[in-house]
């Protein structure tokens, strides 16, 4: 207990020391995305949800548990414009050095035209990001404290930049109630090498820290995961937006309100467990939807849902996040315990 509260409190002494960061200055923005279907369907953001799904360590590597080992994710995801990612990840357990899982995150954003200063078309070129992680997490008592290394590389025609990047985290799980808080803090590190005749470039860190409580009698697991705790005002609003007319005919600009700061930083989630086999999901996100909604439309933008189903040793995970009022993002993760096969062959 009072090492778990040690680390609890020296990745909080991080967090405040730690500068804040402007978006659109950040390298590497991949890695805010959600790895699989699950942690989409709740909002994109959650670090208490973890169960038997391998994949919800890349939210928090202390989420990494006994109800892991063996599984082996794969998921797909389809972006706007061609843009897809893949992500697979492998959890397993060592008696000499405990346990760990390895994972690899994939984006393809398709091929692109190559032209000359004239404008002359002289080929073609790709872009893609791809990330390798490893992860170490362990026990104590109620605690579980969990840390993940990364390397991240983001290619465009052939020009590389790498970086190095650490994950760290710890849970609290009640020891009679199915009740969970987590602390993550995500993609902490240094750009080795940036694109050539570039700057150097942060990286995307991100403090979060959430809440998921099942209440005894009801099919219901909530979700509240609060992120991008090192800066207060996180409001963006445009100052060549056109304001509003006054009684007098005076333009009057949108200005920041004390409830949208705070809302901005909360990620809500619920998942409806009607059995082992069958659930649904769904989660908001309230800063996803005050920044790509549109002035004349909303539509469904930082909604997102999803189910479950099980079907002997194979597991299906689906879930549909609206980024943009103009359409979807569908995530598919296909589960299953290798465990399983192995003891099929022995048998």
């Amino acid at each position: 207990m009072k090492k778990a509260a040690f680390i609890l409190c020296t990745l909080l002494g991080l967090s405040l020391t730690a500068q804040a960061q402007v978006g659109g200055q950040r390298g590497f923005p991949f890695l805010e995305l959600p790895a699989s279907a699950k942690q989409a369907a709740l909002g994109g953001i959650n670090v208490t949800a973890g169960g038997h799904d391998v994949n919800m360590v890349a939210a928090n590597p202390a989420l990494l548990n006994t109800e892991m080992d063996g599984q082996l994710n794969l998921s797909y995801m389809g972006y706007l414009a061609d843009i897809k990612q893949s992500h697979a990840a492998y959890a397993f357990k060592s008696e000499k050095y405990g346990r760990w899982a390895a994972s690899i995150n994939y984006l393809s954003y398709g091929d692109f035209v190559q032209r000359d200063a004239t404008g002359m078309e002289v080929g073609t070129f790709n872009v893609n990001d791809y990330t390798l992680s490893i992860t170490h997490a362990r026990e104590m008592e109620a605690f579980t404290i969990g840390a993940t290394l990364k390397a991240a590389v983001s290619s465009i025609a052939g020009d590389q930049a790498v970086g190095v990047l650490a994950d760290a985290g710890a849970t609290f799980n009640h020891p009679e109630k199915d009740f969970t808080v987590g602390l993550a803090f995500k993609n902490v590190g240094y750009q080795v090498k940036p694109f050539a005749n570039a700057d150097r470039q942060q990286m995307p860190w991100d403090a979060q820290m959430g809440v998921s409580y099942k209440p005894e009698h009801m099919p219901v697991r909530l979700s509240l995961t609060a992120h991008r705790l090192y800066q207060f005002d996180i409001v963006y609003l445009d100052p060549n937006a056109p304001g509003k007319l006054d009684e007098n005919g005076n333009e009057v600009k949108e200005e920041k309100k004390l409830g949208d700061k705070i809302a901005r930083h909360f990620v809500a989630g619920a998942e409806f467990v009607f059995s082992k086999n069958f659930q649904l999901r769904a989660g908001y996100n309230h800063l996803r939807r005050k920044e790509l909604r549109l002035d004349s439309a909303s539509g469904g933008a930082g909604f997102s849902v999803g189910a479950m189903l099980r079907v002997r040793s194979f597991e299906l995970n689906y879930s549909s996040a609206f980024f943009h009022p103009s359409g979807a993002t569908h995530y598919v993760t296909i589960a299953t315990n290798t465990g399983t096969f192995l003891k099929k062959k022995s048998s």
